[in-house]
């Protein structure tokens, strides 16, 4: 079964408007994997705007479930990884006023710089994934750079499904292909949704985990958080 891990990005930004403490970000985590989430996600970008380099250190000890810390590698990016050592880094190559992470890396023209960057997770036993397109010669780059799993960024796949293209799974398909062939593990995320996801993971094989945020919080201000997890959870089986 492919494995969810709910990013709670949106929690914290819900908290922050208010300057509060409400919702709890730690409480929300904890139900989330009462409720049956396999792993927590976070993406702490360098204004703080949502999640905060503190939650990061807050959570730790509550994240019983995989623990996936997403980021672009800047050096407070990378020290914080090292000293909390996640189950998981997912690099992505966000700008710093990217509202929300918009592109993949280009793995060929920083094979060097995320060479180096994986390495040293790999040394502190942190699984590394990389955030790259559906495009064969990302997927080549990215074994070279000895990094664990891809993420296969998702946008395009949401919005051409939402259309009734459903031919648009075809790139993701083919290079989930390459992906299993050469040794690289499966992740998945951005814009997938309880419309989307079931046709998504019958066609991606060996799909390991997607991380799901903004739908799925969006899902459950009508349907409620255990109620949405446990749908996702189904479809993901």
């Amino acid at each position: 079964m492919t494995k969810l891990s709910v990013n709670i990005n949106k929690i914290a930004t819900l908290r922050n408007s208010r300057g509060g403490n409400e919702p709890n970000l730690i409480q929300f985590a904890k139900d989330a994997q009462r409720f049956g989430a396999e792993g927590i996600t976070i993406h702490p970008r360098p204004d703080e705007r949502h999640i905060r380099y503190q939650d990061a250190y807050d959570l730790h000890p509550e994240v019983y479930t995989e623990y996936n810390i997403e980021g672009n590698p800047i050096d407070k990016f990378i020290d914080l990884v090292l000293k909390v050592k996640p189950t998981q880094v997912t690099l992505v190559p966000d700008s710093v006023d990217a509202i929300t992470s918009n592109e993949g890396w280009d793995t060929l023209k920083n094979k060097d710089f995320l060479s180096e960057v994986i390495q040293e997770f790999k040394q502190n036993s942190i699984r590394t994934s990389i955030f790259i397109d559906p495009d064969l010669k990302q997927i080549e780059g990215s074994k070279k750079t000895g990094a664990d799993r891809i993420e296969l960024y998702t946008e395009t796949f949401a919005h051409q499904y939402s259309l009734g293209n459903k031919d648009a799974i075809k790139p993701y398909a083919v290079c989930a292909e390459l992906a299993n062939k050469i040794g690289l593990g499966i992740n998945a995320g951005h814009d997938l949704s309880l419309d989307n996801i079931e046709f998504f993971k019958n066609h991606i094989p060996n799909l390991l985990e997607v991380s799901i945020g903004h739908a799925l919080i969006s899902e459950s201000l009508y349907l409620g958080i255990e109620n949405v997890i446990n749908m996702y959870l189904r479809k993901l089986k």
